[in-house]
């Protein structure tokens, strides 16, 4: 890690504290700067901590980690011994907890302080919390995510049972003895089917895209060990993927003898170590993409119909900053417009952390390779280059998207975590030459 002189001191707020925020906030600590973190609840951990008062937590009674503990972990500081492989929600929220308190960033939070406006003055920042005066910031980090705000499905309003979306979900008990479909196929979708279908009348997954479910462990060990080990860089995609769908069969059969349809592009990683046992005991089944819904029956892709006592919509989230003036917004037209993910463009002084979904890997650690980064930028390490060479990046990680992934809002955010690390290793290595 890099260390500042006092003499580049900036004064820096940084917009939430949860995961993004807290390694932000120790690495700008770390150079030296004046640091003042901003968090709507009353305690940190952002998402990982259940029945969160900042009421933007989507956190779930059964919730884990999808990636590894190991290679989930801040770089210099591992989760503790005895950790299983696959945290919980509680293990995840009291590992940020021992973080904040490992780099003495407690002092620096200020809680239960809502920003409500963020506003540039010069080269710097104004920000208004609830109640307050403007304050003056050098420097802007925001760390708060983007699983704050539900994106609801268009014919929310045509279905006349009970409806929620996978935000709200906390615990199974609710639905026992009822007809539950759940949308989606993403982590929470395949999480909250699995909590559920032990308590339900029946449970039914609906899958609008193709999807590959693959099982979270292989050979005694996290399948990602298993990948590292076969797939190589110089692979093609689609090599990539029939080495996927063939561990996955090996363990799973095909997508096709339980419903789904095998992907023949890039799709966000879908894994779980149960739900595929749930459809071998006829405790989940599968249904494509929905075409109608009128009052409790549901119209499939299939032209099958099937009533619902519930729906729970695993429909992803709108990236809400109401802070943030449109002009500043990152995400624009489903188009994210952030050079190497962290720096606005237009904007002096402005970064963000944690702005991706990563295809792989741990969010928690790349977060702080972004905050290791930013807080080298804020110390004036390192320069960044012309607008035109920002946009340029910006412009071949859009079009690596668009030849690797659906092009659908879901993917907006996607990150290839492979792709990404190189961009930053030769901005890096730029500066670096200079």
């Amino acid at each position: 890690m890099n260390s500042g002189s006092p003499s580049t001191q900036k004064r820096v707020a940084v917009i939430g504290a949860g995961a993004a925020g807290l390694c932000a906030a120790k690495h700008l600590l770390a150079n030296h700067h004046e640091v003042v973190v901003f968090e709507m609840g009353s305690q940190v951990g952002g998402l990982w901590v259940y029945q969160n008062d900042n009421g933007i937590s989507p956190a779930y009674r059964s919730l884990h980690l999808n990636s590894e503990a190991r290679v989930t972990a801040y770089q210099d500081f591992p989760f503790p011994e005895g950790t299983p492989l696959y945290p919980d929600h509680w293990q995840v929220h009291n590992y940020l907890k021992a973080y904040a308190d490992q780099f003495k960033l407690l002092p620096l939070i200020r809680f239960n302080a809502k920003v409500e406006k963020l506003e540039a003055q010069g080269d710097g920042w104004t920000i208004t919390v609830q109640g307050q005066s403007p304050e003056y910031f050098d420097s802007v980090v925001i760390g708060t995510g983007h699983q704050g705000k539900p994106m609801h499905p268009e014919w929310r309003q045509d279905f006349k049972g009970t409806y929620l979306h996978a935000h709200n979900y906390r615990v199974p008990e609710p639905f026992r003895d009822q007809r539950v479909l759940v949308v989606g196929m993403g982590n929470s979708a395949v999480d909250i089917a699995s909590d559920i279908c032990t308590v339900t009348q029946s449970t039914v997954i609906s899958a609008r895209s193709p999807v590959l479910v693959m099982p979270r462990v292989l050979f005694g060990v996290p399948i990602s060990r298993v990948l590292a080990k076969i797939e190589k860089p110089w692979m093609p995609w689609p090599v990539r993927r029939t080495i996927r769908e063939f561990l996955t069969r090996i363990v799973h059969g095909t997508m096709e003898q339980w419903g789904f349809v095998t992907p023949k592009s890039r799709t966000h990683p879908t894994s779980h170590p149960s739900l595929m046992a749930h459809f071998v005991w006829n405790r989940v089944r599968a249904k494509p993409g929905i075409q109608a819904v009128q009052g409790q029956t549901v119209t499939f892709a299939d032209g099958s119909q099937e009533n619902f006592d519930c729906v729970i919509a695993g429909t992803g989230y709108e990236v809400d900053l109401p802070f943030l003036s449109s002009k500043l917004a990152p995400l624009h037209k489903g188009q994210l417009n952030l050079f190497l993910r962290v720096v606005h463009p237009e904007q002096k002084n402005l970064y963000f952390a944690g702005m991706f979904n990563v295809a792989g890997g741990g969010n928690i650690r790349m977060m702080d390779d972004q905050a290791e980064w930013i807080a080298d930028i804020v110390s004036g390490k390192h320069p960044l280059p012309s607008r035109s060479k920002m946009q340029k990046a910006m412009d071949q990680e859009l079009a690596f998207l668009r030849q690797h992934y659906p092009a659908s809002a879901r993917y907006a955010l996607e990150l290839d975590p492979t792709f990404y690390r190189r961009q930053l290793k030769r901005e890096r290595q730029r500066v670096a030459q200079q």
